[in-house]
């Protein structure tokens, strides 16, 4: 899998790519790994 296509590319489209893997990614996880995962984002505020 290709991470990233270009770093030419605009803004919005390096976005997009990463959503991408990242939603990739967390298909992935396990139930313990999502929590994990959770209550690490909430943890750091990147969940609100």
């Amino acid at each position: 899998m290709t991470f990233f296509q270009s770093f030419r590319q605009s803004d919005e489209s390096r976005k997009d790519e990463l959503v991408r893997v990242i939603e990739h990614s967390v298909q992935n996880l396990t139930l313990q790994e999502l929590e994990a995962l959770y209550y690490d984002m909430v943890t750091k505020d990147y969940i609100r």
